[in-house]
């Protein structure tokens, strides 16, 4: 049966003994290092981060019991095994009040310790997991939307996403703002082998330099002012699953390289640590950047571009997706909402800047004004209703447009009477003033 390897450290002052385990482990496919004196195991757990430390109980310098403590303060996230020709229940009991996984009494078979360091392994797992998720509940984002849209681009884009979801490649998400980056984001976490695990997000933007290096690659306790306590990285939490890096074109040139070395072989450092620790973290990142453009005016590193961009996607400008838009605006209403023909004419007409951010924003900014449910031009932001009205003009007849002059001349003499004092205004109009700012929209009346 196939093995799961992990890194281990072998702390053993007898070489016969120590270099038989040594070799046995490695031919098994595990990665084994080899200590012969605790300073020398502490020096060696400084440097980086073992899944098992196996330790003799009597070598040379620190005693077992100061060993074994040291151990378990330094290294947390590793379990311990500790071995010894003279084993008794007292030590054993001392042993596990410290935190140590096991104690086994020498001599004991090769295939016996290894099913302990599997136990142990398996053991470790449940307690980073654990880790993982309380800090998670307040670190992740969860999914808030579907993807929504059956034109030509959307289509195309699902497809891509279904053939690159399945795999564990670097994805780069390319696009203007607002256009649902993150959407995407979530769809390849979701039809990915680590969608039982949580998609873990950092938008590079949103951060000051300092601050995107701690959030990404954790910090030790005192690494710098503020930090009163030890803190894991993005990349700890989302070791086993996906990170989202958004707007990774704003990621400073000074973290680049540190960046590029995770994805290259996993390994990483706190800020204020020299302990190397590993992680499997498989990226998708999305800019609305031109990152080949940043690469020739170099303020994007070229092996860092290549490296995330194995499979790259393009999302589609909401102008573009105009076949998309009622759908989305029916979407986003909800069931309890209706919206009138000329209002959604209006919105399938306009251009979306802000694409569908922009267009989510519109429709609460519509709910909030609207009366019984129901969404009307007058809801909709001038810009909107002065396209409307560009349009409505061509087609509509002398009588109308006659009627638009008259009530926006009414309008205006009432506030001239009240000397633009809308309040009393809205009184002698009938209206409440919600309903008299809708008014003012609609005949484009301004301050």
């Amino acid at each position: 049966m196939t093995q799961e390897p992990f890194d281990i450290l072998f702390v053993e002052d007898d070489p016969e003994f120590s270099s038989g385990y040594v070799r046995w482990f490695e031919k098994h496919g595990h990665s084994v290092e080899h200590a012969t004196t605790g300073q020398e195991a502490v020096s060696r757990c400084d440097q980086r981060e073992f899944d098992i430390i196996v330790l003799d109980w009597n070598l040379p310098g620190l005693s077992g019991l100061e060993l074994v403590q040291r151990m378990c303060d330094d290294n947390p996230d590793t379990e311990i095994i500790v071995l010894t020709g003279e084993g008794t229940i007292e030590k054993a009991v001392e042993s596990m009040r410290r935190g140590v996984f096991d104690f086994l009494s020498k001599p004991f078979s090769m295939s016996g310790l290894e099913r302990r360091c599997k136990a142990a392994l398996e053991r470790r797992r449940l307690k980073m997991e654990n880790a993982r998720l309380r800090e998670v509940i307040d670190r992740v984002r969860t999914p808030n939307h579907q993807m929504i849209g059956d034109s030509k681009p959307m289509i195309a884009l699902s497809r891509l996403i279904d053939r690159v979801a399945p795999t564990d490649k670097a994805v780069l998400i390319q696009g203007e703002s607002g256009t649902g980056k993150e959407l995407v984001a979530q769809a390849i976490h979701a039809g990915s082998p680590r969608a039982n695990r949580p998609l873990v997000t950092i938008n590079c933007a949103a951060l000051p330099e300092q601050l995107v290096e701690s959030e990404l690659f954790g910090h030790e306790k005192g690494a710098f002012t503020g930090a009163t306590a030890a803190k894991p990285g993005l990349f700890e939490i989302a070791d086993q699953s996906t990170l989202f890096i958004d707007e990774i074109g704003e990621l400073p040139l000074s973290l680049q390289p540190k960046l590029l070395r995770v994805l290259e072989d996993g390994s990483l450092r706190r800020v204020g640590s020299h302990k190397e620790r590993r992680v499997k973290v498989r990226i998708v990142a999305a800019t609305n950047r031109d990152l080949q453009q940043e690469v020739v005016a170099h303020r994007f590193r070229e092996d860092l571009f290549y490296r995330i961009n194995v499979m790259s996607l393009d999302l589609p400008p909401l102008r573009k997706r105009t076949g998309d838009i009622g759908l989305l605006v029916d979407h986003f209403l909800g069931n309890d909402w209706e919206i009138e023909a000329d209002a959604r004419a209006a919105l399938l007409n306009y251009r979306w800047p802000g694409n569908i951010r922009q267009l989510i924003n519109t429709i609460d900014r519509a709910q909030i004004l609207a009366d019984d449910g129901v969404i009307t031009i007058e809801d909709l932001p001038v810009e909107m209703t002065e396209r409307k009205k560009e349009i409505v003009s061509e087609t509509t007849s002398a009588e109308d447009r006659s009627i638009y002059a008259v009530m926006r001349a009414h309008l205006l003499d009432v506030l001239k009477r009240e000397q633009g004092n809308k309040t009393q205004a809205a009184q002698i109009l009938g209206v409440d003033r919600r309903k008299l700012y809708r008014m003012l929209l609609q005949y484009d009346i301004g301050e």
